[in-house]
């Protein structure tokens, strides 16, 4: 089943309540930052390629904070939940929303993103990336 608010998430068992683990979510944390520290340039040829790893990062620094928190959430639609119903952000999340959605047409479906699109989605993954990171400090 789809769902469509945290409720639903943690009603149908796509987030549940864990122990805090800190190591774990440093250990996202460090590799998030190693992820997108190997990333030089971007151009034409790659710019999909980077666009994966910035949203894979970005991944990585939400599941950090949601493990913090004592939370497991098996899903990127209740990570989405998460920043818009528990963290009142729903500015982040329809920027996520959308990265999700790019993300999947590219992986799912093989629809490549022109090299401007893939900029401009980048340039918004670092965005979110910053903001999540203010969450984990």
């Amino acid at each position: 089943m789809k769902e469509s608010s945290w409720d639903e998430c943690i009603e149908n068992n796509s987030a549940k309540e864990v122990s805090p683990d800190i190591g774990r979510a440093n250990s996202l944390i460090e590799t998030a930052e190693e992820r997108v520290n190997i990333i030089k340039e971007i151009d034409e040829k790659n710019c999909n390629f980077v666009f994966e790893d910035y949203y894979t990062s970005l991944l990585e620094l939400l599941q950090a904070l949601v493990v913090k928190r004592g939370y497991k959430i098996l899903n990127h639609l209740c990570l989405g939940y998460y920043l818009r119903d528990i963290l009142k952000r729903d500015d982040l999340y329809r920027v996520f929303d959308d990265l999700r959605y790019k993300r999947n047409s590219l992986t799912y479906y093989g629809n490549r993103m022109d090299f401007e699109t893939a900029k401009q989605a980048i340039e918004r993954c670092k965005k979110i990336i910053k903001e999540i990171k203010e969450f984990l400090s």
